[in-house]
């Protein structure tokens, strides 16, 4: 058996273009050109890449896009000051703080500090709460953006067994408050999960989310199981050669090639889940905007 690729990269692009079209239609129809603020403290150079293309895309989406640039000796309380600012801007519907921030300012508290309206990150309390009593919310985008490839690669996904490997409040949980949703059966694996690869064996949809670079392997899968890959994982490079020289590779969660073999369908890294955050954090701020503007949120083909 080779498994389907799942081509995250291709359904992220469609994605866009569509969020991008329900944009425009908010803007000329009702006067509300959705707005984003980013917000990124100290100078991380992985983080500045990430809130440079967030910015590109969000641009590159029909809406406003704010990049707040401050300096790595900023206190919490001018965090906070600016994140009441931008709460209290009518013209901003999502707002993303980047992580990580400075060890001598608290997250939580910045994070809890936001609008539960404008966290298009959906990692606020009151999100997390709406997510686990089904009301309407904003909901993390990685987690997101494996619901909507699942639906797309299998359609209805009621009575499936789901095994989610990982319980961070970022992926795992609210992964497994959505396939709760669409009405499977989910366990939530973790470190102390006895006998894993048994679980995993169990899974109609086995998603990996532990940030161990090819954890899973093959013989862990469920012969035509459906395998989405959350890991983005930077491992030395296989020319010899170019590890010496401190070159590396990505790989996920999930040994690949030998997924392949077993799996029905498979996303690759990179390629897979990775393309839909990006795009799903725009899909949240045109979610949030119509919200703000009192129009329900219908996407459209």
């Amino acid at each position: 058996m080779t498994a389907e690729r799942i081509d995250g990269k291709a359904f992220a692009a469609r994605l866009t273009a569509r969020v991008k079209a329900a944009s425009d239609r908010l803007q000329a129809e009702h006067g509300v050109k959705p707005g984003l603020a980013v917000v990124i403290v100290g100078e991380d150079p992985a983080s500045q890449i990430y809130v440079r293309n967030k910015g590109e895309q969000t641009q590159a989406a029909g809406m406003r896009s704010d990049t707040h640039r401050l300096a790595d000796d900023t206190t919490q309380d001018q965090l906070l000051a600016l994140i009441a600012q931008l709460n209290a801007d009518p013209g901003i519907h999502g707002i993303l703080v980047q992580l990580p921030l400075p060890d001598h300012i608290d997250s939580a508290a910045v994070l809890g500090a936001i609008d539960p309206d404008k966290d298009v990150d959906g990692f606020h309390v009151v999100n997390a709460g709406r997510l686990a009593v089904g009301l309407p919310g904003l909901v993390p985008c990685t987690p997101l953006g494996c619901s909507l490839l699942l639906k797309d690669a299998l359609g209805d996904l009621s009575g499936l067994n789901a095994v989610v490997i990982g319980r961070s409040n970022i992926v795992g949980k609210p992964m497994a408050q959505l396939l709760l949703a669409e009405s499977c059966t989910v366990t939530i694996a973790h470190s102390r999960t006895r006998d894993l690869p048994a679980l995993a064996r169990t899974a109609d949809i086995l998603v990996a989310a532990v940030g161990r670079p090819e954890f899973v392997r093959g013989d862990w899968i469920k012969p035509g199981a459906t395998v989405i890959d959350v890991g983005i994982n930077r491992v030395p490079s296989l020319d010899p050669v170019k590890a010496a020289e401190g070159k590396t590779r990505v790989v996920g969660d999930v040994a690949y090639a030998e997924a392949a073999e077993v799996a029905g369908r498979v996303t690759p890294v990179p390629g897979g889940v990775g393309p839909m955050t990006i795009a799903c954090l725009l899909m949240n701020t045109w979610t949030a905007a119509c919200r703000s503007a009192g129009v329900e949120p219908v996407l459209g083909e």
